[in-house]
């Protein structure tokens, strides 16, 4: 046990504290023979945990790694087979501006692989200071920006922009890229799809999913099949809108009259600290974002209502870049689901959705991210014209 978590140990965790903060177990598995494979992990706040992937592509007789993870040595050692069979890693590229669960492992993977050129997307951003990369742990002498400088590996990969989108603190950027030979399209945050059944990370410690279906915190944690999935439902209505219209907060008394019992007297139950209840309807409100039986494609609602309310052309312009890509068949995203089938007829069924769907909503659902979206505009953290700032 003590190798199994030295493998899997993430010792720069605290400098962005996501569960499962310094243990970090990474699933390997190849999504298109000889072409891509998928390495995921567990990210979250409070329990709230959904699977989150790099990918490694193959270009001729080399690989990319493309949404970095932590390199942790259980990770590492699956990569090192693959280039074994394959190749020398030479490209590791961050496409993404604000993806702050990719950006702060990519300077301990640049490190485990020294050979490597790194690309980052452009406007890369920190909080609360604007460092320059080299102060962010990312070898600039090394690095090339992505359009600045071109982009990687243009014989085997199509690479597509989407926006840039000013958010306030920085931007929202991401480059994704077709892989032609695969016909996939690898995204980061654009696109996700998401499924009903809990995905198999949590076979590993379905904790996250057992923590979150009860219904106060004096049950127990009990491990059926009921209760992970509806688990994983309420874990996917937290990460998509942040607090659904269904979740209210007991009031304090309640909460720790709940506390404390026996049997969940432990750090894994936190104490029986349970600051949720949900009301009748929640599952309804689930089931409108997974699919039945395959995963359903959609922009991630937190995604669309934070970032895209006012810059909807940037998306349809990127929509239409995918549109007319040739033989698109699989979308691999770095969030939720991996392969998943693509065609042109689902980019146009998102497309029609994002034409006629409101995109200021401040009902239901998006109750309280209408809420937070409007006082950023009105204290002036979010611009109301987010197009306008960038011109790259």
């Amino acid at each position: 046990m003590s190798n199994l978590f030295s493998e899997q140990k993430w010792s720069w965790w605290p400098l962005f504290p996501l569960y499962p903060y310094g243990r970090k177990k990474t699933i390997f598995r190849e999504l298109v023979p000889n072409q891509i494979w998928s390495f995921e992990q567990l990210q979250g706040i409070y329990y709230v945990a959904v699977p989150v992937r790099l990918l490694v592509v193959r270009v001729k007789d080399e690989l990319m790694i493309i949404n970095p993870l932590p390199p942790t040595d259980e990770l590492l050692r699956e990569i090192y087979v693959l280039e074994k069979k394959i190749g020398p890693v030479k490209t590791i590229v961050l496409p993404t501006a604000s993806g702050l669960e990719h950006k702060i492992a990519l300077p301990a993977l640049a490190r485990a692989f020294p050979d490597s050129r790194l690309w980052v997307c452009p406007g890369q951003w920190s909080f609360p200071f604007k460092l320059p990369l080299d102060w962010l742990g990312i070898p600039s002498k090394r690095t090339n920006i992505l359009l600045a400088d071109g982009f990687p590996h243009n014989e085997y990969c199509d690479w597509i922009p989407l926006g840039p989108i000013d958010i306030g603190l920085g931007r929202f950027q991401e480059i994704s890229c077709f892989h032609k030979p695969s016909k996939s399209l690898l995204v980061t945050d654009a696109l996700v799809a998401i499924e009903e059944t809990p995905p198999e990370l949590f076979d590993f410690d379905p904790t996250p999913l057992l923590f979150h279906s009860r219904e106060k915190g004096s049950e127990e944690l009990i491990d059926t099949p009921i209760s992970r999935r509806k688990g994983w439902l309420r874990l996917v209505l937290f990460a998509s809108y942040l607090s659904p219209e269904k979740l209210v907060i007991p009031k304090i008394k309640e909460i720790f009259r709940n506390s404390f019992k026996p049997k969940l007297r432990n750090k894994r139950a936190h104490f029986g600290i349970y600051p949720f209840a949900w009301q009748k309807g929640w599952e309804l409100s689930a089931k409108k974002l997974v699919g039945k039986n395959s995963p359903l494609i959609q922009i991630a609602p937190v995604i669309e209502r934070l970032v895209f309310p006012r810059g909807q052309k940037a998306l349809i312009k990127w929509l239409n870049k995918v549109e007319s890509l040739q033989s698109i068949s699989w979308l691999i995203s770095a969030h939720y689901s991996g392969k998943v089938k693509l065609s042109k007829y689902e980019i146009k069924k998102l497309k029609n959705k994002i034409n006629k769907v409101d995109w200021a909503n401040n009902q239901g659902d998006f109750g309280f991210l209408g809420w937070l979206d409007q006082k950023l505009l009105d204290i002036g953290v979010v611009p109301k014209d987010p197009l306008k700032k960038f011109s790259d």
